[in-house]
């Protein structure tokens, strides 16, 4: 038995929709600019899908709201499908994200050609509904966004520019993929501002939807 000098975190885990088993999460890896739209509205054309990272407790699963972040005043919703990885490195399930941005910070970090740590990987920046395993329901699946009733992203995932298995395979380029991995995708166009109070439901026709309510700074 080992000694711990303190008790180590709890596994970060998925709900499983229809299974009383998680999915243990190993880490998270996101795709950047994956709609067209989104890339053009950022200010960028499609290019090479490019990756960041979140840690594996940034995830705020099972109904939980998320903490407004310290550091930022200006929040946005990005809506993704979700990626899981299953024992031999393969996609085996589906859910709905959302990336919290601290989008100020990112764009300060962008200036000064910085990493992007503070402005996506911050505590509770990866709410996640529950995870439905087996096949994509459907490859041209609505994915939409709204805040407080009122739709603000709206696509399909066949606008992606990579789809999830060509993303899949540039990100076995650059990492030893594992069971446990998760990988959002990518999010369409419209990405806007969050404020405490807020309500969001993200939706992925044929996955769960994740709702979450903006909690207080």
């Amino acid at each position: 038995m080992t000694d711990w000098l303190f008790p180590p975190a709890p596994t970060a885990s998925l709900p499983i929709r229809g299974s009383t088993q998680r999915f243990p999460v190993r880490r998270i890896l996101c795709v950047g600019q994956n709609y067209a739209a989104h890339a053009r509205e950022m200010g960028h054309e499609r290019a090479e899908p490019f990756f960041f990272s979140k840690p594996a407790d940034a995830l705020v699963v099972d109904g939980a709201d998320p903490a407004y972040p310290t550091a930022t005043a200006n929040l946005h919703h990005e809506v993704e499908l979700v990626c899981a990885i299953g024992e031999g490195g393969d996609i085996v399930g589906w859910a709905v994200g959302c990336d919290l941005t601290r989008r100020d910070l990112q764009a300060a970090a962008k200036e000064k050609g910085r990493p992007w740590d503070a402005a996506k990987g911050f505590d509770q920046s990866a709410p996640c509904g529950a995870l439905t395993l087996g096949d994509l329901p459907d490859a041209a699946a609505p994915i939409a966004l709204s805040l407080n009733g009122e739709t603000r992203q709206s696509g399909r995932l066949d606008d992606m520019v990579w789809s999830p298995v060509e993303i899949l395979a540039k990100a076995r380029q650059l990492w030893d993929v594992r069971a446990g991995d998760l990988i959002f995708t990518g999010t369409p166009e419209g990405v806007g501002p969050l404020v405490a109070g807020d309500r969001v439901e993200a939706t992925i026709e044929g996955l769960e939807p994740l709702t979450f309510t903006m909690g207080a700074k």
